[in-house]
């Protein structure tokens, strides 16, 4: 287990606009704020034919290939997730949303791109004083979170 500590700077609550895509809108408001490490939370719509990560094809081997689902049909969501500066100092959300339509729900990580539909609510917490960096793993290809 890694850990570092920090404390809560500036609470952002920004409102993105139909067709705005997650996680790009995020990491380049956060980019043009200064913040470099965040949690961050999302409340919205998703547009149809918005994607989804939603788990590697196999467990571990040597190359992790990613299984995108893409969505049908405008779908709710509800997202959590971390902002921490990649190696060249770049801030990169990694948040998972739920997303669901009709009583069907499914669970992914918004990196492959979620196209906000009608409007998209979001809260940044600021972090403040984290050694946190996301560095690229040559195993996996992921950019992994080092707090040390």
């Amino acid at each position: 287990m890694e850990y570092c500590a920090g404390s809560i700077g500036r609470i952002f609550a920004v409102r993105l606009s139909e067709g705005e895509r997650l996680p790009e809108s995020i990491e380049d408001f956060c980019q043009n704020q200064g913040i470099k490490a965040a949690l961050v939370i999302y409340v919205g719509g998703a547009q149809d034919g918005s994607r989804l990560v939603v788990g590697p094809e196999a467990g571990r081997s040597d190359a992790v290939i990613p299984i995108i689902h893409t969505l049908r049909g405008i779908q709710e969501v509800l997202g959590v997730g971390t902002l921490f500066p990649n190696e060249a100092g770049v801030p990169v959300l990694h948040l998972h949303a739920a997303v669901g339509r009709e009583g069907r729900a499914t669970v992914g990580c918004s990196r492959a791109g979620v196209e906000v539909w009608l409007v998209g609510e979001v809260l940044i917490l600021e972090i403040l004083g984290t050694t946190g960096v996301r560095k690229k793993d040559p195993a996996t290809g992921f950019q992994l979170l080092d707090l040390t």
